[in-house]
């Protein structure tokens, strides 16, 4: 049996993740924020203190937009706590229980605002940048101990937390995708199980889903 946590599992990505990977081989934890607040530490490490884990999916996060200027102490250690501290001391609970099984996987899910930030997102593009720096860090820390860390930016998704973004911007984005069109949530999770399943040498990668112009 094969065990998977996804944070941030209400969302829409995760339950598609949930879907990709519904089966007899794979035991899916998929915490909600009530059921696992990430900003927590002593609660995540209570989570996985016995739980094994063979791979970990960090899809928790929240946007709190704003220009540098205008974006508050509190919305900076808001947005920071979840998509980059949150995601940081998971990997950290979760590597604790991997080393002792000597293989493990960790997949950050980061965004296309981490490599290319538009204007106004400056907190959530520097927390999903962030997590670039991680993954490097990471997998060359933890590679001899058999556990990988990958990051995916996924591309502008159709989910819950983008239905906000206004029609206008929505087809700004769109018209920057080579193919005029949006990457889908099951795509993104079956990708995901591919990069575990398929491609067990790879580490320490950031892997690009959309077609939008690099």
């Amino acid at each position: 049996m094969n065990h998977l946590v996804i944070t941030g599992g209400g969302g829409d990505l995760a339950k598609a993740i949930i879907s990709a990977f519904t089966s007899s081989e794979w035991e899916i934890a998929a915490p909600s924020h009530s059921e696992l607040d990430v900003t927590d530490r002593s609660a995540i490490n209570r989570f996985f203190e016995s739980r094994p884990v063979d791979l970990l999916i960090c899809a928790a996060g929240m946007t709190m937009d704003g220009s540098l200027h205008t974006t508050k102490e509190s919305t900076w250690d808001n947005v920071l706590a979840v998509n980059f501290q949150g995601a940081a001391d998971c990997a950290t609970s979760a590597i604790n229980r991997m080393i002792d099984r000597r293989t493990g996987h960790i997949v950050f899910i980061s965004s296309y605002s981490a490599i290319h930030p538009p204007a106004g997102q400056v907190a959530y593009a520097t927390a999903k940048a962030s997590l670039l720096g991680l993954t490097d860090s990471l997998a060359c820390r933890y590679g001899a101990h058999g556990i990988r860390v990958n990051s995916i930016l996924p591309g502008f998704l159709e989910t819950r937390m983008t239905r906000v973004v206004s029609e206008k911007r929505q087809a700004e984005v769109l018209a920057q995708h080579h193919l005029g069109r949006y990457n889908t949530l099951a795509a993104v999770a079956d990708f995901i199980r591919f990069l575990h399943e398929s491609l067990p040498h790879t580490s320490g990668q950031t892997f690009q889903l959309d077609s939008r112009v690099p």
